[in-house]
């Protein structure tokens, strides 16, 4: 099986794809924000930030100084599409791999259970 398009391996380890996702639903996230919504530590956050930085799919807003510095970041239009892009190939990936869900009930299961439906149901009434 080839790797679908728009599959993006910079996006694709669970830490990088769980920051673009949790980005992708606002404009601007503030770090503590990310950092406590994902669990991770300051270092392994800014880390993940600076590469998706560098690749063109964030864009880091840093004010104020000292203590009172706030880093706020958002996806680019390029990271929005990366992530969009990343997020059909997966689909592509599952639905190409057959249905996850339950297998269907064997023919027999099936005729008995609309046969069921089909009957009067009458209800039992309580003693007096």
């Amino acid at each position: 099986m080839s790797t679908p398009s728009g599959f993006d391996e910079l996006i694709h380890p669970s830490t990088r794809l769980s920051v673009v996702a949790l980005l992708a639903a606002t404009e601007w996230a503030g770090f503590p924000f990310i950092r406590d919504s994902l669990s991770l530590s300051d270092s392994a956050l800014s880390k993940q930030l600076h590469t998706l930085e560098e690749a063109g799919y964030l864009e880091i807003h840093k004010e104020g100084g000292g203590r009172k510095r706030r880093t706020k970041v958002r996806l680019t239009a390029r990271g929005r599409t990366a992530f969009e892009g990343h997020v059909a190939a997966l689909r592509a990936i599952v639905e190409g791999a057959g249905p996850a869900a339950a297998p269907a009930p064997a023919p027999e299961a099936a005729a008995a259970t609309a046969a069921d439906s089909q009957q009067p149901h009458h209800h039992a009434k309580a003693g007096r």
